[in-house]
């Protein structure tokens, strides 16, 4: 009896260093997997605003808006260059964040959310003191 589980037991652990070994041959890079996912140019439509926000060649983001139903063709009513993508966690949430005279724009990006009727994104201003302004929910609009 006492063989059996010894015998078990020994089995059990190569077992677990096979799989082990295994598992860490081909570590999945948690920040090249959320990069994947991120597009290089989205079109979000909120409350008040349609939000167009677009990948640079040197690695920066901008930001133009325009009222709800304005058309993305027109000229754009605010934009701002220079904007960071800011991972949020492991699971794959970021956001977009934007400096304009003291003003913060940050767009989320909600993966992971604890509501199934949150929205997909949500757009956040502060104004210079740290004071949020506008907190709006938004839908990805296709081109």
């Amino acid at each position: 009896m006492i063989k059996k589980l010894l015998f078990g037991a020994i089995c059990i652990a190569q077992f677990s260093l096979i799989q082990a070994n295994t598992i860490n041959e081909n570590p999945i890079s948690k920040v090249n997997y959320q990069k994947e996912r991120v597009p290089k140019s989205v079109i979000i439509k909120t409350k008040k605003f349609k939000i167009k926000i677009d990948k640079q060649p040197n690695g920066k983001y901008l930001y133009q808006s325009w009222s709800v139903n304005g058309k993305v063709t027109t000229k754009p009513s605010m934009i701002i260059s220079d904007g960071e993508l800011i991972p949020d966690g492991t699971g794959g949430n970021y956001y977009y964040e934007f400096n304009n005279n003291g003003y913060v724009y940050q767009i989320w990006r909600n993966y992971l959310t604890d509501s199934p009727k949150k929205a997909p994104y949500t757009l956040m201003v502060d104004d210079q003191n740290g004071k949020t302004i506008v907190n709006q929910d938004g839908q990805v609009v296709k081109n």
